[in-house]
């Protein structure tokens, strides 16, 4: 009985004790798991945010980068995408670590940059369309947009009047300026201002300004106005804004196109008024001496205090334009005139417009039309620089220079080579059936000319970015040549000559850069020259001083070259619009 009793004892003891020891050890085990189960779901949080740092940093600085990327941190792994939208891109990462899920998104404004937002632009020396040709996407013209032969435009055709080639007034000498003047970095120096006067009556649209900056200031509204007490007036008679992505940390000239003609006065003061923030870390320095007779320099704040510059008596450098003409689209009605629009989409906008059958809106003052009457309800439009500046074409040449130099000409054959970034002191020739793989920005001083089925090819590994070629002579793309991207959307060639042919004597009336047959997905801009487009050639956008299309050729529009981004140098880049965790 003894023994019966002790035995019982003994297991409600045991059992007790097992009782007790599980009611200890399970929140125990709880914990531990919970411990483990929070360091997991850290370590999938850091490699999803690592992914979406890394591709929001790539895509900031126009770096390479995939639609999908993965990422393998320790035990994590991560995975993400990039998905476009509104005005910008969305990067969302997501972050795995033993079925534990952590998203991070990061909404990517479009940044104010490189973006070339029609499929031609043209500058004052106008464009010429013949042959059938077809432009599919929008036109933009200062001056005249020329039409023959049957020729189909399928979005919108926008002509400005010409803001006018010649300089009436300027101080530009020497170079480089002696002197600077900083404005932007703070509240009493935020603003810069020169004054001038002219000697007759005449219309100014444009004005140059040679500027750098340090940081990343904002835009800059630039006024037109009058003298008050030796000051600015503090209400203007025209502005425009003046892009920040055009001013680079190289010195360089800036163009600004006032909306409309103002008409000035001899012996009367006038100011330019450069307006933009303060901030001690983001502002400007226009280059100054103290030579120039016909104004004075000033800094301060527009519609505020106004003084002398620091060292007083300096004047900016600048360079204000006069003459333009009135803008017109002209068609010839013989020949079936010029197609504007496709199903109802696109307008066409210029002060006269003539043979044009316009399948949307037609906005005009006056003008003998196939289909319908001028609206005249829109003023004119108004003028558009051209989208590269020379601070952008500086900061180019410094990365393809800072790659490397190659002394003389380079000739690649069927041998093929990779090249970039890299400065070529004489011609780069392609021909043969070779293929240059471009991974870098180069720079031929001399002449570029690709041929004989030659091919220049973006590597895949940069994605959606694209690369730039720049030519300081002309530029000759022939004989069955492609030059295309690395097969991503968004990623193109872009081929730039800096060349003024045909209008300097020593060009022998060529081309600066000319395109016959075949090129496929590339951007061509001749900012001071002509561009000749022909003989069945398919591009995807074309910028010039002038340009001419004939012969059947084929442009294609993409929206993504309005956002482009460069493996160098500058970018249509982005600005952080947000950055969260978001739920699996």
């Amino acid at each position: 009985m003894r023994g019966q009793v002790l035995l019982i004892v003994t297991v409600f003891f045991l059992v007790t004790s097992l009782s007790v020891i599980v009611g200890l050890v399970a929140p125990i085990t709880r914990e531990v798991q919970t411990t483990n189960n929070y360091k997991l779901s850290h370590q999938s949080f850091a490699a999803s945010e690592s992914l979406a740092e890394d591709m929001a940093f790539r895509m900031k600085n126009g770096r390479p980068v995939q639609n999908s990327e993965t990422l393998a941190v320790g035990g994590a792994s991560a995975a993400a995408s990039v998905a476009s939208s509104l005005g910008g891109k969305t990067i969302t990462s997501t972050g795995m670590n033993a079925n534990l899920e952590r998203v991070t998104a990061i909404s990517l404004r479009q940044g104010v940059g490189i973006a070339f937002n029609y499929g031609v632009q043209a500058g004052e020396g106008g464009f010429i369309l013949s042959g059938g040709s077809t432009i599919h996407g929008s036109v933009y013209s200062d001056g005249i947009i020329s039409a023959l032969n049957g020729v189909h435009i399928t979005g919108s055709a926008i002509v400005a009047n010409s803001p006018g080639p010649t300089v009436n007034q300027a101080n530009d000498t020497p170079m480089p300026p002696p002197s600077s003047i900083t404005f932007g970095n703070a509240v009493g120096t935020q603003d810069m201002a020169q004054s001038f006067q002219v000697q007759d009556i005449g219309t100014v649209s444009r004005v140059d300004l040679y500027l750098k900056k340090v940081g990343t200031p904002g835009n800059i509204t630039v006024h037109l106005t009058t003298d008050t007490s030796g000051h600015p007036a503090s209400t203007d008679i025209v502005n425009a804004t003046m892009n920040a992505s055009l001013i680079t940390t190289s010195y360089g000239w800036v163009t600004v196109v006032f909306p409309d003609f103002v008409q000035l006065q001899p012996g009367t003061t006038y100011w330019i008024v450069a307006n933009a923030s303060s901030n001690s870390n983001n502002y400007y320095i226009a280059g100054a001496n103290s030579a120039f007779g016909g104004g004075q320099g000033a800094i301060g704040k527009f519609t505020g205090s106004w003084g002398a510059t620091s060292p007083a008596g300096l004047d900016a450098y600048f360079r204000m334009y006069y003459g333009g003409i009135m803008s017109s689209i002209g068609g010839d009605n013989n020949s079936g005139g010029v197609i504007i629009g496709s199903e109802g989409q696109g307008i066409a906008w210029a002060h006269t417009v003539t043979g044009a059958t316009v399948t949307a809106n037609l906005y005009c003052q006056s003008g003998a039309h196939n289909n319908k009457a001028c609206d005249t309800s829109r003023p004119d439009p108004a003028p558009q620089p051209l989208p590269i500046s020379d601070g952008n074409i500086a900061d180019w040449k410094a990365e393809a220079e800072a790659g490397g130099t190659i002394q003389g000409n380079y000739h690649v054959d069927d041998d093929g080579a990779t090249l970039g970034p890299k400065k070529i002191t004489g011609n780069l020739l392609i021909d043969g059936g070779g293929t240059l793989m471009q991974t870098g920005t180069i720079w031929v001083q001399g002449t570029f000319t690709i041929t004989g089925g030659g091919h220049l090819k973006i590597p895949a590994s940069f994605g959606s970015a694209g690369s730039v070629l720049i030519v300081d002579g002309k530029g000759i793309i022939s004989g069955g040549a492609t030059l295309t991207g690395s097969g991503a959307s968004g990623s193109y060639p872009l081929v730039l000559t800096t060349s003024n042919c045909p209008f300097n004597s020593s060009c022998n009336g060529a081309n600066a850069l000319s395109l016959d047959g075949g090129a496929s997905s590339v951007i061509l801009v001749a900012q001071n020259g002509t561009l000749n487009i022909e003989g069945g050639s398919n591009i995807k956008e074309a910028t010039g001083y002038q340009i001419s299309v004939s012969g059947g050729a084929d442009l294609t529009y993409d929206t993504g070259i309005a956002d482009m981004l460069f493996t160098n140098g500058p970018s249509g880049g982005y600005t952080i619009g947000s950055w969260q965790e978001v739920a699996p």
